[in-house]
């Protein structure tokens, strides 16, 4: 096999570099080892240009080249806010409804396909292997198969795919999965999505592409760096500011897929219906704005705002409040120290591709005395993880009931859940992903090239 091309929308800065944060960065860090290897895609630059594409630029660390692109100001609202994250997101995450259709921004996500094709063209060597990734760039394999690129190309999805009946909302949702067929494999988390990806082809005339390959994490290293922080100053100081309480801790970007007011509500049920909690226990709420320019997210703020403060107001003492909620990001380091101090966590997203949170939680965790994870059924890794307890994210009765029966769970029976899901978590890594689709990209019957 040549060279290993990664195609993203962005492209890891220096500083992600050294430490990937993203789930992407992560799942690559230990395919881009093997070999030398090719990333390319977006700066997260926006410039004036005055006529022709961008010409990228070249960045060499180790074996890596990175190479980014600028795009203008009008492909950025176009492709990347109005199209990729206005329209594709919400419609994969079944919120049809948020939807706010062009066909000037359809015309420009297209077109920047289309820019990526050429820019990238002379960058690759006849015997690369090409792996696209994400709905930014499900048009690419088409155009660079329009420049006359023969080489293998997988595509990876990295959110869910919904069934034809909410695809089909979409104008010109039949392009998209025509220019699917480009791909000699289409990657997909669960095999629900597979399932509905494939099922939207077939009703097209289209023969199948979609296999599920779920995506984990790099557990022993996050482990470690859990036991570390542990021992670190801001652990520390959590524990001091808990004073004894029991810690429900939830990690998420602020967006409208995650269930946040739903958690929130779902907190405040078992601060209703199980008044022996109160005073014990706090639920830490770590949520950095995401798309803050965006209206229905500046909407989601004010709502989570509004819910704290009628929380808190309802049942605070003068020394114990019961929601902490933070809109910046901490570090990872950080985080695995907190995840691994938490008695519970509390993921519920409404949709989800797959949501390595939960899997960074469960790596965290001290064996001799490990927490208990809340996991709503339409996270991605539900079905890996069926021995958290798996919750409604709806129905916020049902979240008090998980959160109960967490707070109150002997020790045996939260060693026997942890070590079956430790077991889930340190068979499914980053590692086994990659590699695992590099194979079946090289089994997978070629694409006619013609």
């Amino acid at each position: 096999m040549g060279r290993l091309i990664i195609v993203s929308n962005r492209v890891p800065s220096p500083r992600e570099r050294s430490q990937p944060a993203g789930g992407l960065a992560v799942g690559l860090k230990d395919a881009l080892r093997e070999g030398e290897s090719l990333w390319f895609g977006w700066s997260g630059k926006q410039v004036q240009l005055h006529g022709g594409d961008p010409v990228p630029r070249l960045d060499r660390v180790d074996n890596v080249t990175y190479a980014t692109i600028d795009l203008t100001p009008l492909q950025y609202e176009g492709f990347y806010q109005n199209f990729s994250n206005g329209i594709l997101w919400p419609l994969f995450h079944y919120r049809v409804g948020l939807m706010n259709y062009s066909r000037t921004d359809w015309e420009t996500y297209l077109a920047v396909n289309a820019m990526f094709a050429r820019t990238l063209l002379p960058l690759l060597r006849p015997d690369d292997v090409i792996w696209v990734h994400d709905y930014h760039l499900f048009p690419l394999g088409q155009a660079l198969r329009d420049l006359g690129v023969k080489c293998r190309i997988g595509f990876f999805l990295h959110i869910p795919f919904p069934p034809w009946s909410l695809v089909r909302s979409l104008p010109g949702a039949e392009l998209l999965l025509e220019d699917m067929q480009s791909y000699d494999l289409v990657g997909v988390q669960t095999p629900e999505d597979a399932e509905n990806l494939n099922h939207s082809l077939e009703v097209n005339g289209l023969p199948p592409r979609g296999q599920a390959f779920p995506i984990g994490i790099d557990p022993d290293e996050f482990r470690a760096q859990a036991e570390k922080s542990m021992q670190g100053p801001e652990v520390r100081r959590l524990e001091d500011s808990l004073r004894g309480a029991k810690l429900v801790l939830g990690v998420d970007r602020l967006d409208y897929s995650k269930g946040l007011p739903e958690r929130f509500r779902g907190y405040e049920a078992l601060l209703a219906r199980y008044p022996e909690h109160r005073g014990k226990v706090t639920f830490l709420q770590v949520a950095p704005i995401s798309r803050g320019g965006v209206e229905e997210y500046r909407q989601l703020r004010r709502q989570l705002d509004e819910l704290t403060g009628r929380i808190n107001g309802a049942y605070s003492e003068f020394d114990w409040t019961p929601i902490r909620y933070i809109t910046r990001p901490l570090p990872r380091e950080v985080l695995a120290g907190f995840y691994r101090r938490a008695e519970a966590a509390l993921i519920t997203p409404l949709r989800d591709g797959m949501n390595l949170v939960a899997k960074e939680y469960v790596a965290a965790q001290d064996p001799a005395d490990p927490g208990v994870l809340i996991l709503s059924h339409f996270a991605g890794a539900a079905p890996e993880m069926d021995e958290g307890i798996l919750v409604n994210p709806y129905d916020p009765d049902e979240i008090a009931d998980a959160l109960h029966e967490a707070l109150t769970m002997g020790l045996a029976e939260r060693r026997t859940r942890w070590q079956v899901l430790e077991r889930e978590v340190s068979s499914t890594t980053a590692v086994s992903w990659a590699a695992d689709f590099m194979r079946a990209l090289q089994a997978a019957p070629a694409v006619d090239r013609s």
